[in-house]
C-alpha cells in the first residue's frame, strides 16, 4: 500500500475564514459562538450558534455560478481554493484523470430547499429555481469542486451525519493508498443554521441553552454540560501519494496512516453508552496504521458537550488505550467552534494535522467543573506547546456512524 500525505489545508469556520486564522484563534481559546444574526431567532428557545462571519467569496470562484449554489458549496469552494494554493498544486501540470474529489456534507443544500419551498408556497411552481436540484444534493460540492479544478478522477460524496468529514477524508486516503489516484481533494462542508433546523434540535433537547453567555455554552466533559451548539463551516485537505508529492516538491503537512469506521447499530439519535462502536473504529484505524496504542499522543475528541456523548467517548478511549488513556492528551475544539455537523470531522482532521506540524494542542475551554466520569487530560483552558508525532481524530454521528483517523508526523 502506498503512503499518503497531506500537502494543503483550507478552512472556513466560526473563528476564521481560512486555516491560519482558525488555528491561531483556537490556540488563543477564542470562541466563535454567539447570538444568531442571520435571521430573527426571538421565537426560538435556543438563540445561539457558531456562525461564519464576514464571509467573502474567493475571486477565483465564478461568482455568477456561486449565486445558484448552496451556501455549503460556497464554503467548500473557498476552503478548496485555499488548500490547493497551500499545496502549490498546479492543475495545468497534472494528469486530470489522476486528481479526484471525495467531498461531502451531512445535510447539504438546506438553504436552497427551504428558500424554494417558500417561493413555491408564496409565488407558485413556475418561480421555483430550475437550478435547485443540481445544487442541493450532498454531492453538489464534490461536483462543483471537480468542475472548478478540472479534476476527472474518482469523485463522490460520503454522507454519514456528524461522521461525514472523517469518512470523506478516510475514503480519499484509501483511494490513493490502493492506487486509484495520485491526488485527492477531500473534506466536508455544512451550513445548517436555519430556524427549522434549530427548532428541531431544540425539541430534541440536544442544544446547549445558555443564551445569555454564548461563548460559555459548550462545555465538553464538564458536569454542567447540557448540549451542543449548532454551527457551520468547511474544511478541505489536499492528499497525495508520497511519491507524487516528493516528485513535485510539495510541502508536506503530515501523513495519514489509519482510518477506521463502524456502526453502533443501536439508535438513530443516542450514542452507545458503552462507547463500543467508537472503540471499534479507533481499533480499526490503529490496525491499518500499524501503530501501537501507546504511539498516539493526542486525540481530537468528538466532544460535543452532551451528557451521553462525552461520557461514552471517554469510555471508548479507555477501552482502546487502557492505562495509556491517562497519558495522552484529549481536547474538544467544539468547545470553541460549536458542532459543524457534517463539516466537523474534516475541520478536526485539519486541526490534528496542524497540531503535528505546529507542535501545539488546542484547548478545551469552559472546562471548569470536570465530570468525575470524564477523568482524562482534556487540555483545559489553555493551549499546550510541544512536539506531537501521532494524533487521532474521532467522529460520532447520528444514526450510529463512527469514524477515526490517525495522522503522523512525516518522516522519509
Amino acid at each position: 500500500m502506498r503512503r499518503v500525505v497531506i500537502t494543503g489545508l483550507g478552512a472556513v469556520t466560526p473563528v476564521g475564514n481560512d486555516a491560519p486564522a482558525t488555528w491561531q484563534a483556537l490556540l488563543r481559546g477564542t470562541s466563535g459562538i454567539g447570538l444568531i444574526t442571520r435571521f430573527d431567532p426571538s421565537a426560538l428557545p435556543i438563540r445561539i450558534a457558531g456562525e461564519v462571519k464576514n464571509f467573502v467569496l474567493d475571486p477565483q470562484i465564478d461568482a455568477r455560478e456561486a449565486r445558484r449554489q448552496s451556501l455549503y458549496t460556497r464554503y467548500a469552494l473557498n476552503a478548496v481554493v485555499e488548500a490547493v494554493r497551500a499545496a502549490r498544486l498546479d492543475m495545468a501540470q497534472e494528469n486530470p484523470e489522476q486528481v479526484g474529489v471525495i467531498y461531502g456534507s451531512g445535510a447539504a443544500g438546506l438553504d436552497l430547499i427551504f428558500d424554494n419551498h417558500d417561493v413555491m408556497r408564496e409565488r407558485g411552481p413556475r418561480r421555483v429555481a430550475p437550478t435547485m436540484i443540481a445544487n442541493m444534493l450532498a454531492d453538489s460540492a464534490s461536483g462543483a469542486i471537480a468542475i472548478m479544478l478540472g479534476a476527472q478522477g474518482p469523485n463522490m460524496a460520503v454522507t454519514a451525519a456528524c461522521s461525514t468529514g472523517g469518512h470523506n477524508i478516510g475514503e480519499a486516503f484509501e483511494t490513493i493508498r490502493r492506487g486509484d489516484a495520485e491526488v485527492m481533494i477531500t473534506g466536508s462542508s455544512e451550513a445548517p443554521i436555519h430556524p427549522t433546523i434549530m427548532a428541531s434540535f431544540s425539541t430534541m433537547r440536544g442544544l446547549a441553552d445558555d443564551n445569555e453567555h454564548p461563548e460559555h455554552a459548550c462545555k465538553p466533559f464538564d458536569t454542567r454540560r447540557n448540549g451542543f451548539v449548532l454551527s457551520e463551516g468547511a474544511a478541505a485537505l489536499v492528499l497525495e501519494s508520497l511519491d507524487h508529492a516528493l516528485a513535485r516538491g510539495a510541502p508536506i503537512v503530515a501523513e495519514i496512516v489509519g482510518y477506521g469506521n463502524s456502526a453502533d447499530a443501536l439508535d438513530m439519535v443516542a450514542a452507545d453508552e458503552t462507547g463500543a462502536g467508537a472503540a471499534r473504529a479507533m481499533k480499526m484505524a490503529l490496525r491499518k496504521s500499524g501503530l501501537t496504542p501507546e504511539a498516539v499522543e493526542y486525540i481530537n475528541a468528538h466532544g460535543t458537550g452532551t451528557p451521553l456523548n462525552d461520557a461514552s467517548e471517554t469510555l471508548a478511549i479507555k477501552t482502546v488505550f487502557g492505562a495509556h488513556a491517562y497519558r495522552l492528551a484529549v481536547s474538544s475544539t467544539k468547545s470553541m467552534l460549536g458542532h459543524m455537523m457534517g463539516a466537523a470531522g474534516s475541520v478536526e482532521g485539519l486541526i490534528c494535522a496542524l497540531a503535528i506540524r505546529e507542535g501545539a494542542l488546542p484547548p478545551t475551554i469552559n472546562l471548569d467543573q470536570p465530570d468525575p466520569a470524564c477523568d482524562l487530560d482534556y487540555v483545559p483552558h489553555t493551549a499546550r506547546m510541544g512536539p506531537i508525532q501521532v494524533a487521532l481524530s474521532n467522529s460520532i454521528g447520528l444514526g450510529g456512524h463512527n469514524s477515526a483517523l490517525i495522522f503522523r508526523r512525516y518522516t522519509p
